[in-house]
């Protein structure tokens, strides 16, 4: 029996996974989008909740979406929004909160709806992966 692994080829190159970023600030996606790229992942870009929502219904992306990092704060579909979106819609795809006005309240009423991370901007490098790596490992137990 073989054992299930999210990562797949793209071009020809080995990915680890495919990371949605959605934030409106485009200078935190850049900063986002380069360190996971260089850990190895392939990322898509959303500027708010609404285009997150169009990207994960386009095409094949949501059949090979591993894990969503999402602001909180953001014009027409908010944060808290899509972030209700993709637990009714993709309840198996890892979310990640990645906020610039961190609130406890908030922090401990999403992890209790299932967000897997809270993570305040600016987040350094090496946090980062390892919340988009602990992301991964969870829905690779969701596929056993």
């Amino acid at each position: 029996m073989s054992e299930f692994k999210s990562g797949f080829f793209v071009g020809g190159e080995s990915c680890n996974g495919r990371v949605l970023i959605v934030d409106d600030e485009a200078d935190i996606r850049k900063v986002v989008r380069m360190t996971l790229q260089k850990a190895g992942y392939e990322v898509l870009e959303a500027e708010n909740g609404e285009k997150a929502i169009e990207v994960i219904n386009t095409g094949e992306n949501r059949l090979l979406l591993d894990v969503i990092i999402c602001d909180i704060r953001m014009p027409k579909v908010n944060g808290i929004e899509a972030i209700a979106y993709f637990r009714k819609n993709y309840p198996r795809v890892p979310l990640i909160v990645l906020t610039g006005f961190p609130d406890t309240d908030m922090a401990t009423s999403l992890l209790r709806e299932g967000v897997l991370d809270y993570l305040v901007k600016p987040v350094e490098g090496d946090k980062l992966k390892a919340a988009v790596a602990r992301a991964m490992e969870q829905r690779e137990l969701a596929h056993l």
